[in-house]
């Protein structure tokens, strides 16, 4: 998953002038001003500039450098890493470098997800030396102390031990466990019981050296900064990084296993979680702008899709129901995800049948359409006020490989599809013969195909 704006909601953003340039007056003005900032040592940052508040953000990421590298025995490395590289780097211990932190007001964090490991800074301006200081140590001289790797481990231990008995957590790692089958996807990026304890410090400290490289870095800045200050920071922060990674193994593309299967784990719990999982859609298909409008309309635009009108409100079958596309770099699935209760899994799963029959055989309204293009288009104007938001927005635009001005030719590809449009797309991905069911309860549904009794990626 991307860790930090999922990229297929960015087009959310795409009717909001963030700031603009000289423009032509028949012409829109660009949604973010980017500039393309490049160091003298070849480190390129994106940079949006903002002098009106004395605060910069950052956003970076390796890309390639997530958990699908991790050996199966060591699974939650990079999720344990996340958790210590702030606790304490060069001559500072962990409680130096967090009193650092705190004393000066800045905010560092890390997250690593399946595909990339990335981190986020920010800072007020007159403290920024002192911040891009303290993440030059994090990355390139962390220390790994005992104390706060123990203290790690024992609290991710615990979070896999409580998460045992949650019926949602568990339909979501069988849903990575099946539909991901035999690839590193499959893998718990939060570790499992027997794995954790076997991570050390020479690991963390292995990986970051040969993973963290010049070549994978991607860097986007937003706030009080200059283009000259920006290449002087990179120079600065980055330089120290080895240029390129030693020969690591490449994660290759996955479609959908088990997908003629209900499979079923029993748990004794009041609520069934039930997901529904088909597979999704890339980025540079086509039809990708009319499934994400056709994705609105049937289940993620909430109390207004089409999912919770006949599922909950009209049957009283679940609180709540969502449809989302789950987008890897290597991987894309379309999950349908709900909870209810034991008795009313069969119904559940025949209304959502029935829902994604019509919306295929029928298409949607006018209406439907014009509602999801007006939300699509004009959602969201606040998420790119803050610095911080444009940062992160920066960097997952870096992390597509998308063009500096892509939200902004959002607008003509949502405005361009078709009632037709959507009902094809509908019919194409929704398939009969392709989708994996999991159910998570008490009761065994009568369709099952495969029954589970143990999580091999969580023990």
């Amino acid at each position: 998953m991307k860790y930090l704006i999922p990229i297929f909601h960015l087009f959310l953003f795409a009717s909001f002038p963030v700031a603009a340039t000289a423009q032509d007056k028949n012409t829109a003005p660009p949604i973010l001003d980017i500039q393309e900032v490049v160091s003298d040592e070849g480190i390129t940052a994106w940079l949006v500039e903002d002098h009106s508040v004395p605060v910069i953000s950052m956003h970076f990421a390796f890309k390639g450098a997530g958990s699908a590298l991790e050996p199966d025995e060591k699974q939650g490395l990079v999720q344990l890493l996340s958790n210590t590289m702030d606790e304490g780097a060069d001559d500072l211990n962990s409680q130096a470098f967090q009193k650092t932190l705190a004393d000066n007001s800045i905010s560092l964090s890390f997250s690593g997800g399946r595909d990339n490991f990335g981190g986020s800074l920010k800072t007020l301006t007159k403290n920024k030396e002192l911040a891009f200081d303290l993440l030059s140590k994090a990355l390139v001289k962390p220390r790994f102390e005992e104390d706060p790797l123990e203290r790690m481990k024992k609290s991710n231990l615990s979070r896999i031990k409580t998460s045992l008995t949650d019926p949602d957590w568990i339909a979501a790692r069988l849903q990575n466990d099946l539909a991901f089958e035999g690839h590193p996807y499959s893998r718990n990026s939060g570790g499992t019981l027997s794995s954790l304890p076997k991570i050390t410090a020479e690991d963390l400290r292995h990986f970051v050296q040969k993973e963290f490289t010049k070549d994978r870095l991607i860097v986007s800045i937003a706030g009080d900064i200059s283009p000259e200050q920006v290449k002087s920071m990179l120079n600065k922060t980055f330089n120290d990084l080895p240029k390129k990674p030693e020969s690591s193994s490449e994660t290759k593309n996955v479609v959908l296993k088990n997908g003629n299967e209900t499979a079923y784990f029993g748990l004794d719990v009041p609520q069934s979680a039930v997901r529904i999982i088909y597979e999704g859609i890339q980025r540079d298909d086509p039809d990708y702008y009319a499934f994400q409008i056709m994705n609105q309309i049937f289940g993620a635009g909430g109390f207004g899709s089409r999912l919770m009108e006949e599922v909950r409100e009209k049957k009283g079958l679940t609180y709540g129901i969502y449809s989302s596309l789950q987008r890897l770099n290597h991987a894309q699935l379309i999950v349908i995800g709900a909870s209810t209760q034991t008795k009313t899994v069969g119904e559940l799963l025949s209304t959502v049948d029935q829902t994604i029959q019509d919306i295929k055989k029928d298409g949607v309204t006018k209406q439907e359409l014009e509602d999801a293009k007006s939300y699509i288009l004009g959602s969201l104007p606040l998420g790119l006020t803050s610095t911080g938001a444009i940062s992160a927005t920066l960097l997952s635009l870096q992390e597509e490989n998308l063009p500096k001005n892509y939200l902004d030719l959002l607008r003509d590809k949502i405005k361009a599809i078709t009632q037709t449009d959507v009902a094809q797309v509908a019919q194409r991905l929704l398939t009969d013969d392709n989708r994996l069911v999991i159910v998570v309860g008490e009761e065994k549904p009568g369709s099952t195909t495969r029954e589970i009794t143990e999580l091999p990626n969580a023990l």
